[in-house]
């Protein structure tokens, strides 16, 4: 997203769609765990609301659960619904992959960033949605 590697989110809890601690995608990830999300209450609150609960433990999948201030790559659409909603989790874009502009606009990220840098001319061009 940065223009850089992309950094990793997690790795206490374990994140990723390939649970190796980034924001990485491929075909297979038909839910696009792309955003590097920073939770909070309102955020967990509004995903189990809406049936994606991701505070509850999982040992099955070996999923702890998830507390305010844990990262964690959230869908795009989930992440973008809770953003229409008013209750969106802050974004750690250098953990972010670029893949997520295809259904979220960089501006609206970027209104959300944790880690915004000072030179912002890096992030590129926000595309057609």
């Amino acid at each position: 997203m940065l223009g850089t590697e992309l950094e990793m989110c997690s790795l206490d809890p374990v994140t990723g769609f390939f649970r190796d601690g980034t924001c990485r995608t491929d075909p297979q990830d038909r839910g696009s765990h792309t955003i590097c999300a920073v939770m909070t209450r309102e955020f967990l609150e509004h995903q189990r609301a809406i049936g994606n609960d991701l505070s509850s433990p999982m040992p099955q999948f070996q999923f702890p659960g998830l507390n305010p201030g844990d990262r964690w790559c959230v869908t795009a659409l989930n992440w973008a619904r809770a953003h229409l909603d008013g209750v969106a989790a802050p974004v750690v874009l250098a953990s972010t992959h670029e893949r997520v502009l295809d259904l979220v606009p960089l501006e609206v990220l970027r209104g959300y960033a944790v880690d915004v840098p000072p030179d912002t001319s890096q992030l590129g061009e926000t595309p057609e949605v």
